[in-house]
């Protein structure tokens, strides 16, 4: 099994353990991958006046020092019950402190997936790879 395909079932299983194990019983196949964006390409849909809604995964603490532009934070040890907050229309866009891949930005995934969202996306690199780049960010809360 190539690298890539052992990091993304092994990913996906640690997904459908925080989920109770209900990634699989909603449909989810192990293989689905997550819809990754990367940094440019969000770059210049804001620069063409996209509205994107951006989900801060990061504790409300790095969220007021710096977030991705009208941004909304949910952090991720609460987003099993505010999930319903995250618009099912419009192009949203997670993103949290981790490099991509990692277990927080994959079980947000998984978990608006299994609540039928199908227009989300996680950012690659994260908020690090974004403030790499020079990219816009606010600092406070919104």
């Amino acid at each position: 099994m190539a690298r890539g395909a052992r990091y993304l079932a092994c990913t996906c299983v640690v997904a459908a353990f925080w989920l109770g194990g209900r990634a699989a019983q909603a449909g989810h196949d192990e293989e689905e991958p997550v819809n990754l964006i990367a940094p440019d390409q969000v770059k210049r849909l804001l620069d063409i006046g996209e509205r994107i809604a951006f989900i801060d995964l990061r504790e409300a603490g790095a969220f007021k020092q710096g977030h991705l532009p009208r941004a909304r934070s949910v952090p991720i040890a609460e987003l099993a019950r505010r999930w319903g907050e995250i618009p099912q229309a419009g192009r949203v866009v997670l993103y949290c402190p981790c490099p991509q891949g990692k277990r927080d930005e994959t079980y947000a995934y998984l978990l608006l997936r299994k609540e039928r969202y199908r227009n989300v996306s996680v950012l690659e690199g994260g908020y690090p790879e974004w403030v790499r780049r020079g990219y816009p960010v606010q600092a406070g809360s919104p």
